[in-house]
């Protein structure tokens, strides 16, 4: 069972969470949603496609410009307050690290965080535990936050993703988050190159037996463009692909871009796993 806002989970659905980035230079859509109207925009399309969660984030995961904290809260909290007043069903996710930023996002309605940098703050696990919201506590190989990794190397990548998820998700719980609400993801792209984040797909089936709810954030990601050699914008089908592996692996919430193509993935998977029916039934019935 996973519980986020007014939204509960059970444990053979696997959910959307749609990305809307409130930045002019994120690495796929180029600061499409950086006025609000286009993002508003991007929100309702999302729901309507079939993303339960939308994840909202002010500053782009990789180097570039400075943004203080003032300015990823700027561009957040009125935001996420507009969601809530016109999406009041919608789970409403900040992809943030800093506790000050948290803090302001969840007086204006979030229900998740998404600590995307692994614990780079530990006072945001306190945020979330003092406003009951989620948390999600990733693996980032220990990287500051909006770094690229630089010849990392592991013993047993997934036994270090374990063991840093699981202990993330366990201080978040005895700080006080429902552990209903914690999620643990294996950080593809984050502190690991390519053959890491390829190893912890593979072996995602490990992660998913701690019991905690798995997130990935797969969408067009490096890891995807390096093994086919395709551009950002030519990502999708390997994405998909990887979709379809991790959900037939156990992971339940999916990070991405593309909606309405994850979703019918996703579908056709539980579809064949058996955990959903056909959505018509015809052939050979006549």
């Amino acid at each position: 069972m996973l519980r986020l806002g007014r939204r509960e989970f059970g444990p053979h659905e696997r959910v959307i969470m749609a990305i809307v980035n409130r930045t002019p230079d994120s690495f796929y859509d180029r600061g499409a949603t950086f006025r609000d109207e286009p993002a508003l925009a991007r929100v309702e399309q999302a729901v309507a496609e079939g993303a339960a969660i939308i994840d909202i984030g002010g500053v782009k995961a990789g180097p570039g410009e400075e943004v203080s904290a003032e300015e990823e809260a700027r561009r957040t909290v009125g935001f996420v307050a507009e969601v809530r007043r016109r999406f009041p069903d919608v789970v409403i996710s900040v992809d943030t690290w800093r506790a000050e930023v948290g803090e302001a996002v969840c007086e204006a309605g979030a229900d998740l965080l998404n600590d995307a940098w692994g614990g780079a703050d530990p006072g945001l696990a306190e945020v979330a535990a003092r406003h009951r919201v989620g948390l999600v506590c990733t693996h980032a190989g220990g990287a500051e936050p909006r770094t690229r990794p630089h010849r990392v190397t592991y013993d047993d990548v997934m036994a270090d993703v374990l063991d840093v998820t699981v202990g993330l998700a366990e201080r978040a719980v005895a700080l006080g988050v429902p552990r209903e609400s914690v999620l643990i993801d294996p950080g593809h792209d984050f502190g690991k190159n390519t053959r890491h984040s390829l190893e912890a797909t593979r072996r995602l089936d490990e992660m998913a037996a701690t019991g905690w709810p798995v997130l990935v954030s797969l969408s067009n990601k490096d890891f995807v463009g390096e093994t086919l050699d395709r551009p950002v914008k030519e990502r999708l089908i390997g994405t998909l692909a990887t979709t379809a592996v991790s959900s037939w692996l156990g992971a339940m919430v999916y990070r991405v871009h593309e909606v309405a193509e994850t979703r019918q993935v996703l579908d056709m998977v539980s579809s064949i796993a058996g955990h959903r029916p056909p959505a018509v039934a015809r052939r050979g019935l006549a």
